[in-house]
């Protein structure tokens, strides 16, 4: 009896030591052992990002055109969805594909772009930009050979790319 107590404890210690990561319809948040929100994580409202709904794709090896969904909290052009982007497993940038102006009465929308120069095996991560928001954290990844998928991206991941060229220079509306 001792013993199963023992076993007991312990395991229920490993359990309840474990970091999770929850998924609620608002926010993405890492939780630490006491159910809380871990110290430097984001709490990330998914109405306050560009999120990428649907990607479909054409084309041939090294000259794919992507047509790319994002669902994004416009308000003109103080707050917009200025890019969405095509990058690398290693987060370098391939393609980026410019907004050239807020679609706040049209949601979500649908943008295509290319040619994006990648082989069929190579895997992406296709995301959007807000122009004051930053990149969120709901992408697609995947390759054109096995398909893409919805996943979630840290946030923080290759945030450089924002200052990489090419960038948007005006908001038309």
């Amino acid at each position: 009896m001792r013993l199963f107590l023992l076993l007991y404890i312990s395991i229920f210690s490993i359990i309840a030591c474990a970091k999770k990561t929850v998924i609620v319809p608002e926010e993405v948040v890492t939780m630490n052992e006491n159910n809380n929100p871990m110290e430097g994580t984001f709490v990330l409202n998914q109405d306050s990002q560009a999120v990428v709904t649907a990607v479909d794709f054409t084309g041939s090896e090294d000259t794919y055109n992507f047509s790319v969904t994002l669902k994004s909290p416009d308000t003109g052009c103080d707050q917009y969805a200025d890019w969405w982007e095509v990058l690398d497993k290693e987060g370098n940038l391939i393609y980026r594909r410019i907004l050239a102006h807020s679609h706040v009465n049209e949601q979500p929308f649908t943008r295509s772009g290319g040619p994006v120069a990648i082989k069929e095996n190579t895997f992406v991560y296709i995301r959007g930009h807000m122009n004051e928001l930053g990149y969120g954290s709901l992408v697609f990844g995947g390759t054109i050979k096995d398909g893409f998928e919805s996943i979630e991206l840290p946030v923080e991941f290759a945030t450089e790319l924002a200052e990489t060229e090419p960038l948007p220079t005006n908001c038309a509306f």
